[in-house]
């Protein structure tokens, strides 16, 4: 089904965008033959072919092991990539807030999947209406506390349209999440008995229990995702419902499928990994298992942020015109791919550049510079141009994609 997308008036709003593109519409972009060297810096850009084969060599993967994808909507905010998604595959699209799920609602995702509790009655009120007014829309949501259900049951959701609630399970040094397999128990059975909720499985995320790839990780990782399985095994569920287990992140997917997939004939294996789409130069690069671990190809970064020099007022020191307004730094510094050297700090509008001992980067340069961690980057720019090849002399710009921040 096709999503609502949002095709807004350029102006002085849209970051980095050349003046001569103001009063053109986001879908007129494509012929309006511009250039990269036609915007102003520091300016984000994706790259058409690098998202394509990420989304290409994930749904692949997937599809093998009979398992399916809804990923992290909230990493781009961007109803036209969520639409790739789709097209793509997959089952609906993931989000962290019930904002985020109403942005998705109304752009026309007909599976909504809440990877978080909802805590806000108001919000919880809103999800119910929605429901009774769209029945060929689904939400589903988490749950790890009595309290969460209590709220969620005086929601006044209707029965005849149900609020699907999944226990959360976590765990001894996790993030959110019941703590043992015993406790998601109680939580499933109180999903079961409040009005207008259907328990409708078991979700989780692996991400806090496993930093890195090291085989301490991994176990640990593993440990947890053994959890999700056993508390799944133990749940009644109402006569037709098929059951969603849910995990994966961008960085354990490989584990995550390892663990659910086996049980696909009996349960929806749902993973939400989100960052595969845009991929990084960071720490999904360290991450991802996509490659060797997984008998694809590697991903691609799909982001690159372009910055200029404003100064170079010693030997050595560069900087640039791209900062914390313009980049992420949450995980890693941006990384210099254009010239030799690193990024050691960033202000609110500048970046130092420390140049290797013989690299040069002159006054009015331009450098492009790799980026970690998707999910920090989107929200900085309202609208980002796509663009061909970002290792072309003057790459041209094919479309442009506008955030939901």
């Amino acid at each position: 089904m096709p999503l609502l997308i949002p095709d807004p008036v350029l102006g002085t709003w849209a970051k980095a965008f050349p003046a001569h593109s103001h009063g053109l519409r986001l879908s007129e972009l494509p012929a309006a033959g511009l250039r990269l060297s036609d915007f102003r810096t520091p300016v984000m850009t994706l790259h058409e072919d690098a998202l394509a084969h990420n989304e290409r060599t994930v749904f692949d993967w997937a599809s093998g092991l009979g398992i399916a994808l809804a990923p992290h909507g909230k990493t781009t905010m961007a109803p036209v990539l969520w639409q790739r998604l789709l097209d793509a595959g997959a089952w609906g699209i993931t989000v962290a807030t019930p904002w985020q799920a109403s942005v998705a609602i109304d752009a026309g995702v007909r599976r909504v999947l809440i990877a978080n509790a909802v805590t806000d009655a108001a919000a919880a009120a809103e999800l119910g209406r929605a429901l009774a007014a769209d029945p060929d829309l689904r939400i589903i949501c988490w749950a790890d506390s009595p309290a969460t259900i209590d709220l969620l049951a005086g929601a006044g959701i209707d029965p005849m349209h149900p609020l699907d609630v999944l226990v959360e399970m976590g765990g001894a040094g996790g993030r959110t999440g019941a703590r043992t397999v015993e406790e998601g128990e109680r939580i499933a059975a109180a999903i079961s008995d409040a009005p207008g909720l259907r328990l409708a499985g078991v979700g989780g995320y692996e991400g806090p229990f496993g930093p890195d790839r090291s085989p301490e990780s991994v176990r640990a990782v593993d440990d947890y995702l053994g959890t999700i399985a056993e508390l799944h095994s133990r749940l009644h569920y109402e006569d037709g419902t098929r059951p969603m287990l849910t995990a994966g992140g961008s960085a354990f997917p490989d584990r995550a499928a390892a663990a659910l997939a086996p049980l696909r004939d009996e349960a929806e294996i749902v993973l939400r990994s989100g960052a595969f789409q845009i991929h990084d130069d960071g720490f999904y690069a360290r991450m991802s298992p996509f490659g060797e671990l997984t008998g694809t190809d590697p991903l691609r970064s799909a982001m690159h942020v372009w910055a200029r020099v404003v100064s170079h007022p010693e030997a050595g020191l560069a900087l640039l015109d791209a900062g914390r307004r313009d980049v992420p730094f949450d995980i890693d510094l941006p990384v210099p791919q254009s010239v030799a050297g690193r990024i050691t700090a960033l202000n609110d509008q500048h970046a130092f550049l420390a140049l290797d001992e013989d690299a040069s980067a002159a006054v009015g340069d331009v450098i492009r510079l790799g980026l970690s961690h998707p999910c920090t980057a989107f929200d900085k720019w309202r609208v980002i141009p796509v663009i061909d090849d970002p290792d072309a002399d003057d790459p041209r710009v094919t479309g442009a994609v506008a955030t939901c921040f």
